[in-house]
């Protein structure tokens, strides 16, 4: 396997992280990071990053669940952080068709057993990374417990906004326009351009500097807004998803109750007919729960473990 750049300076993670590059069978060259536990090992935690992460974010969780005994796998998912971009305009989060996300887990599951990472193995995904979970699980992906933090199994939206999005994203795509913006987005990254006042992340300061600092150090990790295209991949994975029955396996899913980004009730939903699962709503807390107040992602942190210790 050939080594790829990893950035540990800013990672806050331990000290023995590594990436390597892999290829997925559509060609794609995807970054896989891989943070090895070095005593008590439980298992491995996939994590699955959410829409605009890459595997940096992910060092200090890394750091936490590594020091409780798990070895850590994360991924850069195709259009994010150092794997392919797709478009001619790097900034651009965009994709195909959301069915070619499940082309990097199954990458990505090739580099772990190449690795022949500890079993048992447990999947840890946040927001869109938790809508391409709950699709491998669905399709097999061997874990043995999963738990999800603000997973995207619906984008918050306001009655007028659900009302026009998927025709207007579809309309926008038939017409060759897919792989311009969102309305409302553009080719700025989020927190390098937003102040933390009023941002939809975190009310944690020093964790929304932790990726400002990130941003700044490292811009060519960061993507900016969403395509059409990818908006309406999005919305017909949840759709579809949502059709599907919930898999036979312990789970555990989280929501802030101050999330202005997924859709609580397609959360609730889930949860509320899904045997030997926890649903978790966690008080003033915004959309990305791992980098939230120290209180907030303690509990997280916590009750994933217990959970999947459980098994």
């Amino acid at each position: 396997m050939e080594p790829a750049p990893f950035f540990q300076e800013i990672s806050g993670g331990p000290n023995n992280g590594s990436a390597v590059w892999t290829t997925t069978r559509d060609s794609i060259r995807l970054r896989v990071g891989y943070w090895p536990a070095e005593q008590d090992v439980c298992g491995t935690v996939f994590l699955f990053p959410g829409r605009t992460e890459y595997i940096e974010l992910q060092g200090r969780l890394a750091r936490d669940l590594v020091a409780r005994g798990f070895s850590v796998l994360t991924i850069d998912w195709r259009g994010h952080g150092l794997s392919r971009r797709l478009l001619d305009n790097p900034a651009t989060l965009h994709v195909e068709a959301f069915s070619d996300y499940q082309n990097d887990v199954d990458a990505f599951l090739q580099i772990a057993t190449t690795f022949g990472v500890p079993k048992p193995w447990f999947l840890m995904a946040n927001s869109m990374g938790g809508n391409i979970g709950l699709r491998a699980i669905l399709q097999g992906f061997p874990v043995a417990a999963c738990s999800f933090t603000a997973p995207m199994w619906g984008i918050e939206m306001s009655q007028l906004q659900r009302l026009i999005a998927s025709p207007v994203a579809w309309a926008a795509c038939a017409l060759g326009r897919g792989e311009v913006y969102v309305p409302g987005h553009d080719g700025k990254n989020y927190v390098s351009h937003a102040p933390f006042e009023g941002n939809r992340i975190t009310f944690d300061p020093e964790n929304f500097g932790y990726w400002v600092q990130q941003a700044r150090t490292r811009p060519e990790l960061q993507t900016a807004g969403s395509s059409m295209k990818w908006l309406h991949e999005s919305l017909r994975e949840c759709r579809r998803i949502s059709k599907l029955k919930s898999p036979d396996l312990p789970c555990i899913a989280f929501y802030g109750d101050c999330d202005e980004v997924v859709d609580k009730r397609a959360i609730q939903q889930r949860m509320a007919v899904w045997s030997n699962s926890e649903y978790v709503e966690l008080k003033h807390a915004k959309h990305a729960l791992l980098l939230e107040r120290p209180e907030v992602r303690a509990a997280v942190i916590s009750k994933t473990v217990e959970r999947f210790l459980e098994t």
